[in-house]
């Protein structure tokens, strides 16, 4: 019977008994030495994992590394945000020399309208001397006292209105001192206001290195006992140490460049700054364009630069109301009396209406010429400032926008740099699937972009700030 001839099967290659059982032990080494090494990472990174847990949630205490001088010790709940800037802007308006100059400024304004409008009163002086002379009476000569009283009491009627147009130039003025005060106030709250979110966002800083610096310590410590089963691995640990000293001096300078801010600070409000909890989220919405350049015409730089070309016309106005007849009636009575040779006395009274026309006057056009240039050059510094107000706030509204659009992507990439770090660490712990160099090149892009992150958020708040004084004013929101 026929049967098919089997395939040739080649016989497996025989090894020398020796080096087969020594090829066994080698891969029996190499597989126990993996698990020692596997389990000495994860005994590393136990104790440290421990330490940095939550190291995403910022708060002011890893911020606030090295605590702010005369700060309570005792936990006291910290006042809503808003309330922390009022008290601020509340404080520094009080001790800020230049909000009380001003202050005095507008009183004595109002002081210089009351006096203009009370000089269209009735006027009343009282005169009142005494002068020694000599007289003869006959071939005597003898010494005399003469004492003389009078009283005139007066009214303008008519003056072309120009006691009316100097009230109101004095009354524009006192407008413009008090806009002047509201301003400079503005100013104040606007710089404490600027330096509240700049000391947020270095404390916030700090927290972000504190928590690099931490887990920088974590990967340094298990290096250190990687090392000391296995010394090539030496040059991680070098790696590792330069790498949390580059954080470590991040760190300093972020709190470094706090505690500067709290000097500018302190100078504004004095000691007692409160926590920043809270701060970061305070001015996230941004206002509407159309609002903001509606409310900048009426913004108090503005209507400052209206009040003074008002009370430049004003004056102009009086001025050529000088150039026109004036009519006042006056009542006024004298008296005489002597003391000496003959004592001489006698009194008059009298009443009348006095009439003055100005005849000649050749620079009083040259007056009126030069008031009404002045009060027109106001008000092309009214309108050249508006315009300039006006791209400011579309400037200001445009990086405000941008500053959150990048927030927002920040945040977006954030989340991915977190998986991939996650990822690289689990990546390096599993035997050299990714070196140590990836490990700290992805903590570094993490970190760096959680600085960014808080750099985005607090520079879309200063715009948001400065916006908002362009237009109604800090004080009016925060009221």
């Amino acid at each position: 019977m026929f049967k098919p001839a089997a395939h040739h099967q080649p016989s497996p290659r025989r090894l020398p008994e020796g080096r087969t059982a020594a090829s066994l032990r080698l891969r029996r080494s190499l597989s126990v030495l993996a698990l020692v090494l596997v389990a000495m990472l994860a005994a590393a990174f136990r104790p440290a994992e421990a330490r940095c847990v939550d190291e995403d949630s910022f708060d002011d205490r890893g911020a606030a590394a090295n605590p702010t001088p005369g700060a309570p010790s005792s936990p006291v709940p910290a006042p809503a945000p808003l309330e922390q800037l009022q008290n601020l802007v509340r404080e520094a308006l009080s001790r800020n020399h230049g909000v009380d100059a001003a202050r005095l400024l507008a009183e004595a304004a109002l002081q210089d309208t009351e006096e203009a409008r009370a000089n269209k009163g009735i006027q009343a002086s009282l005169t009142a001397s005494a002068s020694p002379g000599l007289g003869t009476d006959g071939h005597r000569l003898d010494g005399q006292m003469q004492l003389r009283t009078g009283l005139a009491v007066g009214r303008t009627i008519y003056d072309g209105g120009r006691l009316d147009r100097i009230v109101d130039w004095r009354s524009q003025q006192a407008e413009v001192a008090r806009l002047g005060q509201i301003g400079t106030q503005e100013q104040i709250a606007l710089s404490v206001v600027s330096l509240a979110f700049e000391r947020s966002r270095y404390r916030m800083q700090a927290g972000v290195y504190s928590q690099y610096v931490r887990k920088t310590g974590c990967l340094v410590e298990a290096l250190q006992t990687l090392v000391e089963a296995d010394r090539g691995r030496m040059s991680e640990l070098v790696q590792a140490r330069k790498q949390l000293q580059q954080a470590e001096l991040q760190q300093v300078q972020a709190v470094s460049s706090a505690r500067q801010i709290e000097v500018k600070l302190r100078r504004l409000v004095g000691d007692g700054l409160p926590s920043i909890q809270g701060l970061s989220t305070l001015l996230l919405a941004v206002p509407e364009l159309p609002e903001m350049l509606a409310a900048g015409e009426g913004a108090s730089d503005i209507a400052q630069l209206a009040a003074n070309t008002g009370a430049l016309q004003a004056l102009a106005r009086a001025v050529e109301a000088g150039t026109r007849p004036q009519v006042s009636w006056n009542v006024g009575g004298s008296g005489l009396l002597g003391v000496g040779s003959g004592n001489p006395r006698s009194a008059s009274l009298n009443a009348g209406v006095t009439v003055s026309i100005p005849l000649l006057n050749p620079g009083v056009e040259h007056s009126v010429q030069a008031a009404r240039k002045r009060a027109q050059a106001s008000a092309l510094q009214r309108s050249d400032a508006l315009e300039t107000r006006r791209a400011r706030i579309a400037e200001v509204h445009e990086q405000s926008v941008s500053a959150f659009d990048r927030l927002r992507r920040v945040a977006l990439v954030l989340r991915d740099s977190d998986r991939v770090r996650n990822f690289t660490l689990q990546q390096w712990q599993q035997l050299g699937r990714r070196s140590l160099f990836d490990v700290m090149a992805a903590e570094a892009d993490h970190y760096n972009l959680r600085v960014q992150y808080v750099n985005s958020l607090h520079d879309g708040q200063q715009m948001n700030a400065t916006l908002v004084s362009l237009g109604s004013g800090l004080q009016a929101w925060m009221n």
